[in-house]
């Protein structure tokens, strides 16, 4: 289905990418090399180009150049290039996310500019990705260094969006090693009934999987809510890249658990433990990322079944316009309010990835779009 065709709310979508772009434009100046995280009071500070967010602010500016065509989006392309760059040099923060990092930053570069420079750093950084790969296991190691100081490693559920850059490698031995990761998941981050563990423990030495944990959900059996979104959208694209139908089968199963624990306002609590009878905080980054793995299984699934997807995704957004929107706050420099990282560091914040994937959606929604991942 081509979603941009169906949707129905064209005219709020395109006011929703002003208003973003009206943002940016203010912002533009303030993050080079030092970039948005979570907010505090819903503003944003500059960060240091270490964390595993800093590419989607960049990201966020090459969705607003080809939305608009407005050269002030790409003011520092090759500044941005440079912190990037600079951060493989030195080894800053170097983990399982090099997918998220180099894939809006240097992969979108390329794509949307052409320029070599970004497509030539994006591949160090899938090298580098790459590298983390336990043969034994046939997983891509999470945090830290490889086997280093610890009776066990992890693996978790988010390298589901970084491996994307490793598929757009089009080498063969990088994507088969996204395509085995993404397979050892579903053996264990994925449980039986679909819904999945944030972390699982694995015996580095053996490659042997030892049990699931969680690191920001409620407890190790419950089931975070973006890291439910990361499955759905991430088994999504490995099934776009490889045609697997078990990473297709996976994907819409995830999606209906993610479904069953919508509440009321369809914008989820931050753990599937929660519910309107008993409420905690919600995320309005889940809910944008698994818009995103909604309007991507849209392109997969018979018509009828995308149909379903799409007016549940646009019912969704119209929500999260409606409720979760920083119009009106006169101090704050992101999107979308009521984001959460930790359940105690960063919460009820805006954050620049759930700004990301709103804007992503609504591209999507608008117009037959550049994909990044």
């Amino acid at each position: 289905m081509k979603v941009w065709e169906k949707s129905r709310y064209k005219d709020e979508y395109e006011k929703e990418l002003e208003y973003i772009e009206t943002i940016l434009r203010k912002n533009v100046d303030d993050f080079v090399g030092r970039y948005p995280h979570v907010s505090v009071n819903n503003r944003y500070r500059a960060e240091e180009n270490v964390l595993w967010t800093s590419s989607f602010f960049v990201g966020m500016c090459f969705l607003a150049y080809e939305h608009s065509g407005d050269e002030l989006f790409l003011k520092y392309e090759k500044e941005h290039l440079k912190s990037f760059e600079d951060r493989l040099v030195n080894r800053q923060g170097i983990s399982h996310d090099l997918g998220f990092l180099y894939t809006l930053s240097c992969v979108a570069d390329y794509k949307v500019t052409g320029n070599p420079e970004g497509d030539r750093i994006a591949y160090k950084a899938a090298q580098l990705l790459a590298q983390r790969y336990n043969e034994k296991g046939k997983y891509i190691q999470a945090w830290g260094e490889m086997g280093a100081a610890y009776p066990n490693v992890k693996i978790i559920i988010d390298t589901m969006l970084n491996l994307p850059l490793l598929y757009w490698t089009g080498e063969p031995d990088m994507i088969e090693i996204a395509k085995n990761h993404a397979i050892t998941a579903s053996a264990t981050l994925v449980r039986p009934d679909y819904s999945t563990y944030h972390t699982y423990l694995m015996d580095p030495d053996t490659g042997r999987a030892v049990c699931g944990k969680t690191h920001q959900g409620h407890r190790d059996e419950s089931t975070w809510a973006r890291g439910q979104g990361w499955a759905v959208y991430g088994y999504a694209l490995s099934y776009r890249y490889t045609e697997e139908p078990v990473f297709l089968e996976v994907a819409q199963k995830t999606a209906e658990v993610f479904i069953k624990n919508l509440p009321k306002n369809l914008v989820p609590y931050w753990d599937f433990d929660f519910t309107d009878q008993n409420p905690d905080i919600r995320d309005t980054s889940a809910a944008s990322i698994f818009v995103c793995g909604l309007l991507e299984l849209c392109n997969d699934v018979a018509e009828e079944k995308a149909t379903e997807y799409l007016a549940l995704a646009e019912e969704i957004m119209k929500s999260l316009r409606e409720q979760y929107s920083t119009r009106g706050l006169k101090d704050s420099n992101g999107i979308l309010t009521e984001g959460m990282y930790h359940r105690y560091d960063g919460q009820e914040e805006c954050t620049i990835w759930g700004d990301y994937f709103y804007m992503e959606a609504l591209m999507t929604l608008t117009r037959n779009r550049r994909l990044y991942w």
